[in-house]
């Protein structure tokens, strides 16, 4: 008689103890009451004021209570779920252990192939990356991520969110650099949607918003945090305490403030409309003292990520870390160790949104080279948290008496039944020719950057969207002072 296997095992890491996550926890709301957060937004201040909370309009502080910290964790939704650009499927749900990928976002470098010269990023480069982000097939959604330099400033934010919404049907990750630069994003995102209503029932943007360690929010962040809510446009925050700079060097020193800070940002959007869809993310850093650099692919900066990741999870929010990045200023093995040991950590970790794909240098350029080669990660990541499947039937004796019998397995069924969804398969740039093999002779750089080659070569501009809708999105970057910038545009992702 055969015996069912055991149930599939998700394989995880975890760093802190649930005794831990709840003691970090604690402290930190402990904080949030007697230190509180410096907020310069007035309309903010007044709000919490109502609230029952203590406030100081000269000093731009408020100090949160108890209450309104238990009434915005329990109003925060535990998922959110992005659809496409166009509004007609669901794309992925940012939940549970689910975990997706996504470049980072706001590079203001890029990093040139053979040369390894970083240099600013131009147009031509916004357009070369979003006629290739939608064809890497384990990147769940794109990111807005570079920053042109060739554009006014104003228009900075907003140009990028518009060049991808006419290049991929993927969700967007992005954020406004400004208050004005927020309201403009907004009306493209109402360019596809038509309405608030929709726009709230099928968002397919998330924007980050970033707190100032330690324990402050700026008027353009807290403003976007406050408008994103009541427009229920997901927004992530990105805490980044340095060790030893602008937070303590211990990593739960960092990992309280962090906490403090995250849960600021939770309250400032659900006492703006409860309900709104919210992330618990980061991005902390390691400060080296022999450099000055911020690390934010030490080892260190990695376990911070999945260690919040654990409190977010404890809170019941969805999760978003920077990591599976490189400090590294090239495509090279540094880069490969600290890419790669990121994306398995944060994927064994469980965080939903993982952001940093493609990234180098601390945060600051992004390789295209560098994005194909990390989608691969990505893939193999996904294999790995997957997990052992136990599908043999116990006593095992078929497959066994077949190998003993013909001494290999080749053409078996039981080969052609399991082979696909037991094994990963890398596509390019990931070599596994024999030695001997023209292919092998082609070094990573070099088979990474004939990959981005042939995929932005090969380009088919999506239909998305309408005629119409694209004649508002052209409207709205008009009106922001982008007519010459979408000519350009046009122009380019037409090869």
């Amino acid at each position: 008689m055969s015996a069912t296997p055991a149930p599939r095992t998700r394989p995880r890491v975890q760093f802190l103890s649930d005794a831990l996550t709840d003691q970090i926890i604690a402290e930190a709301r402990r904080l949030l009451c007697t230190k509180g957060v410096t907020l310069h937004h007035d309309l903010l201040l007044s709000r919490f004021a109502d609230c029952g909370c203590k406030t100081d309009r000269a000093m731009k502080h408020v100090w949160f209570t108890q209450d309104i910290i238990d009434k915005s964790i329990r109003s925060a939704p535990h998922a959110i779920q992005l659809w496409n650009i166009a509004g007609t499927e669901p794309s992925c749900t940012l939940e549970g252990d689910a975990v997706h990928y996504t470049p980072g976002s706001g590079a203001l470098n890029m990093v040139d192939h053979g040369s390894n010269k970083i240099r600013r990023v131009t147009i031509n480069d916004l357009t070369a990356y979003a006629r290739l982000i939608g064809q890497l097939e384990h990147i769940n959604y794109a990111s807005t991520a570079v920053v042109p330099s060739d554009v006014p400033a104003e228009i900075g934010d907003s140009i990028r969110l518009y060049t991808l919404m006419r290049a991929t049907t993927k969700p967007i990750n992005t954020g406004a650099f400004t208050i004005a630069g927020f309201d403009v994003m907004c009306d493209l995102l109402l360019a596809a949607r038509g309405t608030r209503e929709a726009l709230a029932a099928k968002p397919f943007t998330i924007f980050s918003c970033c707190p100032t360690s330690p324990f402050k929010w700026s008027d353009v962040t807290a403003d976007n945090t406050m408008k994103a809510a009541e427009l229920g446009i997901p927004v992530e925050f990105i805490s980044m305490p340095l060790t030893g700079l602008v937070a303590p060097v211990t990593l739960i020193g960092s990992i309280i403030q962090h906490t403090v800070e995250t849960l600021s940002g939770v309250i400032i959007s659900q006492t703006s409309k409860p309900g709104a869809p919210i992330i618990y993310g980061g991005s902390p850093g390691s400060f080296d003292m022999r450099s000055m650099a911020v690390l934010i692919s030490s080892i260190e900066s990695q376990m911070m990520a999945c260690a919040y990741t654990q409190i977010g999870k404890r809170l019941g929010l969805p999760t978003q870390a920077y990591i599976g990045l490189a400090d590294s200023k090239a495509l090279d093995a540094q880069a490969g160790f600290e890419s790669g040991t990121g994306i398995y950590l944060a994927s064994l970790a469980g965080v939903n949104s993982l952001c940093g794909i493609g990234m180098l240098c601390f945060e600051s350029a992004i390789s295209l080279d560098k994005l194909v080669f990390d989608n691969q990660i990505c893939g193999s990541a996904q294999r790995l948290i997957a997990g052992v499947a136990p599908t043999e039937q116990f006593p095992c004796d078929a497959v066994f008496d077949q190998l003993l019998a013909t001494r290999n397995l080749l053409d078996s069924e039981h080969t052609v039944t399991h082979f696909r969804s037991e094994h990963f398969m890398p596509g390019k740039p990931i070599d596994r020719s024999q030695p001997d093999s023209e292919e092998s002779l082609v070094m990573l750089p070099d088979r990474a950057h004939n990959e981005v080659t042939r995929l932005i070569k090969g380009y088919i501009p999506p239909s998305a969207l309408s005629a119409d809708q694209m004649k508002t999105l052209d409207k709205v970057m008009t009106d922001a002072g982008g007519a010459e910038a979408i000519s350009r545009i046009k122009a380019s992702l037409k090869g």
